[in-house]
């Protein structure tokens, strides 16, 4: 029996829930002669079922595995987390927010990891509840806790989540964001894995867009696009491509956008996202028609306009019609104008 747990304690180290399901499973069957193996191997059982996506596989196991009246109940940390891992799985956010509270009044409070991984899981059921502003409180909570135990990665995606739930909450000052956005900046120069840094510098540039600096989000993107060149998905991207235009277009740089945007527009073709290369040829599009060069505009609409009528995105339609309408009144096209104006109608 020990050595099945200590197999299934292998597998999960090394991502493989299924087979960790497998081992306690096992040891859980051949555990019925002592009460508190049979516990033990019921808790593994249970944890690796929440591991692998089965909530409410796990909570029946793990509410099995509760220690009986008089015993120590050293895992009870432990155990109270999983049972609010399992709860949060099943969109019960106040019994899980519950069971979190009581996973920090235990041993796992005592790891400062442990606490913070606790806090985290808590902003998510806040988040599920509709409540960002103490989700926020939460992944702030967390950060500090991740930073002062050395782990920048970790502390810099509590931040990161910390920053989007205060831009969703509204309660938060724009000084407050822009701290915790610096901070998260910060952090992101010492995190090895190139993977993690790209994907927070993407999620830093869209607060900085949120919140309308488009110079430090068109910074940010930048450095997120020299990180994921290598990637196979190439989606991602072409959101970073597409992103990187459009807050060029916010600071007016146009000339500078129109580059971003046609390698965005090529990107999306190539990967099939209809409905995002429609978006880049508009923004081009905008572009071009601030520049002056009103043919190009009607040219990239008209791709526009084609790219949403092919996804069914009826107000991309709209939008690239009225587009359409105000570049061929440049032109000194009236009909063509109305006609477009009329269809945007």
């Amino acid at each position: 029996i020990e050595g099945l747990m200590r197999a299934g304690h292998r597998a999960l180290a090394l991502g493989d829930a299924r087979e960790a399901v497998g081992c306690f499973r096992k040891a859980l069957v051949g555990g019925t002669a002592s009460p508190r193996l049979r516990r033990a191997c019921a808790f593994n059982l249970g944890a690796a079922y929440v591991e692998t996506g089965k909530p409410k596989k796990g909570l029946e196991f793990l509410l099995q595995s509760q220690p009986s009246e008089g015993e120590s109940g050293e895992y009870l940390g432990d155990l109270y987390f999983n049972i609010g891992a399992a709860q949060e799985g099943l969109r019960d956010f106040p019994k899980a927010l519950e069971y979190f509270g009581k996973a920090m009044g235990h041993d796992r409070a005592a790891q400062a990891g442990s606490r913070a991984g606790t806090r985290v899981q808590m902003g998510c059921c806040y988040l599920g509840m509709r409540e960002p502003a103490r989700a926020a409180r939460c992944f702030l909570d967390a950060a500090r806790t991740y930073a002062a135990a050395a782990s920048p990665e970790a502390a810099a995606v509590a931040l990161s989540r910390a920053s989007g739930s205060m831009l969703q909450s509204r309660r938060f000052r724009v000084a407050e964001i822009v701290g915790v956005l610096a901070q998260c900046r910060l952090l992101c120069e010492s995190i090895p894995d190139p993977a993690l840094r790209g994907k927070l510098y993407n999620d830093i540039g869209l607060g900085y867009s949120q919140l309308r600096i488009f110079s430090l989000a068109a910074e940010s993107f930048e450095r997120a696009l020299t990180l994921c060149g290598g990637e196979p998905d190439r989606r991602r991207e072409a959101a970073l491509l597409q992103n990187l235009g459009a807050a060029h277009n916010a600071q007016r740089s146009f000339g500078t956008a129109l580059g971003w945007h046609r390698r965005a527009a090529a990107l999306h073709g190539a990967v099939g996202n209809r409905r995002a290369q429609g978006q880049c040829f508009g923004n081009l599009a905008y572009a071009c028609s601030r520049l002056g060069n009103h043919k190009a505009a009607a040219e990239n609409y008209l791709h526009a306009l084609q790219a949403f009528r092919d996804s069914g995105d009826v107000q991309g339609q709209w939008q690239a019609c009225e587009g359409l309408g105000a570049a061929f009144f440049h032109l000194g096209d009236p009909q063509k104008a109305i006609g477009h104006y009329k269809e945007a109608l």
